[in-house]
This record gives structure tokens, sequence and C-alpha cells, in this order.
């Protein structure tokens, strides 16, 4: 119960919107825990942090997708591919780059909410030189969207959300976690 006193306690702190931020863009090219994990803390913390922690996993998404974008783009060949390497296979970057070319935008929309990883999605368009103005506008609005209901939802039931993160943090840790590795077992079985 101190461990979780005091992540709630930090979280509340200006500064964290920053780490929000900087995990949000990790999370956009290589990290596999949802930035949702990340938000809740400070938002059940203190819900006035609700709207500068949304806008900084909205912000660092972006610059996140942009960055996996550009990966793709002009690093295929060494980072792109090590990457796609260590956290998917080359075979299911295959199967992502001709769903990606048959579908697009419902591509797009699809990886921006759910646990779809997002990254691979975002090397694959740069790799395919999808219109990055079109990628960027569509992942913006849907993953924002995203974003900003779980962060309406924890703003208005933050004291509900305050007293079972207290009294269940660890299995909510543990079902984000699971969350994710749906995400990696959905890409697996297509």
């Amino acid at each position: 119960m101190k461990l979780i006193n005091k992540i709630l306690d930090k979280s509340a702190e200006p500064w964290y919107s920053w780490v929000v931020f900087l995990m949000t863009v990790c999370e956009s090219i290589f990290l596999f825990i949802p930035p949702e994990v990340f938000m809740t803390p400070a938002i059940v913390a203190d819900k006035k942090r609700a709207i500068p922690v949304t806008a900084a996993a909205a912000i660092g998404s972006l610059i996140g997708g942009a960055i996996a974008y550009m990966i793709g783009l002009w690093l295929f060949d060494t980072v792109g591919i090590w990457l796609i390497e260590n956290f998917a296979s080359m075979e299911k970057f295959e199967f992502t780059k001709e769903m990606f070319t048959k579908y697009g935008i419902m591509i797009i929309i699809a990886t921006a909410v759910t646990p779809i990883p997002y990254k691979l999605l975002a090397i694959c368009a740069g790799f395919l030189q999808y219109p990055i103005l079109i990628f960027l506008g569509v992942s913006a609005i849907f993953r924002t969207g995203r974003f900003a209901i779980v962060g309406f939802l924890l703003w208005r039931f933050q004291e509900r959300a305050n007293t079972i993160v207290k009294k269940y943090s660890w299995q909510l840790t543990i079902a984000a976690i699971v969350f994710a590795l749906c995400g990696l077992l959905i890409i697996t079985l297509i």
C-alpha cells in the first residue's frame, strides 16, 4: 500500500505530465504498455490533472507515431527491420502491409483505438509512403479520442477510481499487461 500511495503522490505532481508524454512517445515506437497505464495514476491522484495528462498522452502519441513513420520511411532496412524482428515478425509486417494497402484509413482507426500495436502500423505507413498528413490526422483524431474518453471517465469517477486503484492495484497492473498481451495475440493470430 505504501508503494501505491507513493506512486499516486508522485503522479499528482505537474512534472508527471512529462512522464506520460515520454512513455506515450515510447509506446508509439516500441513499448507494449498501453498509455492508459501511465495516465491513470495522475488523474486518480488529482482530477485536475485530467486535461494536462490527456493532452500529454495525445501529443506524445502523435510525435511517437511520426517518429515510427519516419523509421519506416527512412530507416526501414536498419532500425525498422530490427524493431519488427524484435517486437513482432516479418510475417506480421507483411500481413499488416497487405491489410494497410487494402484498407488504409480503417486500419489506422483500428490500431488507434484497440490494443493492436500502433507502432507496427506506423512503421508500415512510412515504408509504404502512405500520405503522412492523412496518417497523422486520422491517428490524432482517434488516438486523442481514445485518451480523452479514458481521461474523462477517470475524471468523472475519480473518487471511485482512487478507491479501486488503492484496493486492486496489483490486479489492475496485471490486467493492463494482459490487455497489452491480447493486442500481441491478435497480431499473432492474424
